[in-house]
């Protein structure tokens, strides 16, 4: 599904943040993105949803080569990749509801389908009961899974995460793990960047380390 040979990014003053990175994910796979702040995380998933181009590598995604993608193209390709951060960014005088339906209603779906969609995506993440409360009105962890399920509601291929747990107590951390791995479970691939090695060390789940840009362990699922 993912798929990245010898790729590199140098931003302006020689800035070095991936070197000839390689690594595969499979279709349905779950794996976790480790390394000290400044390690590339952040870039590499990026790279990956266009935010940002390679210097200089190959980055294939469910076959298709990013490169060749114009910007005009990049849209349609965000409807099956999607990004959960640290902080959700959800909209403050927007409802639950609202907040989730936002890339709906931005790709033109009609009514009667958002309301179905943004309604499976809450009760996926156990916060139906919640569509029209505000984000002030949530607790962190609720408002992470308003997030999150502003990142599924498209029904994307691929769900990357950066640092999605970083604002949460341990118990409320592994509830986003567990749910990530329900999506897993269904064939969506999932790539989560974290710190957090304590929550992660006692999965069952492939961990790609990362040091001052290179891998040093985990680029391929034998390993």
């Amino acid at each position: 599904m993912i798929h990245f040979s010898n790729v590199s990014k140098t931003y302006p003053h020689d800035h070095q943040a991936l070197d000839n990175v390689s690594l595969t994910l499979k279709s349905g796979e779950m794996a976790f993105l480790t390394g000290h702040s400044g390690a590339g995380k952040s870039t590499l998933l990026k790279l990956v949803m266009l935010i940002e181009r390679p210097t200089s590598g190959q980055i294939m995604l469910n076959r298709q080569n990013l490169e060749s993608l114009s910007r005009r193209q990049i849209p349609k390709l965000r409807r099956d990749v999607s990004m959960i951060f640290q902080n959700p960014h959800l909209l403050p005088d927007r409802s639950v509801f609202e907040n989730v339906a936002l890339p709906l209603t931005i790709t033109g779906f009609r009514h009667p389908e958002i309301k179905r969609r943004v309604s499976a995506a809450l009760d996926k993440v156990g916060l139906l009961h919640k569509e029209k409360a505000l984000p002030v009105e949530l607790s962190s962890g609720e408002q992470q899974r308003v997030g999150i399920a502003r990142a599924i509601v498209n029904k994307p291929k691929v769900i990357l995460a950066d640092e999605p747990t970083g604002n949460l107590d341990p118990g409320l951390s592994m509830e986003i793990i567990r749910l990530f791995e329900a999506f897993s479970a269904v064939g969506v691939t999932m790539l989560i960047a974290t710190h957090d090695l304590a929550l992660i060390a006692p999965l069952n789940h492939r961990i790609i380390t990362l040091k001052e840009g290179r891998i040093l362990g985990g680029a391929d699922d034998d390993e």
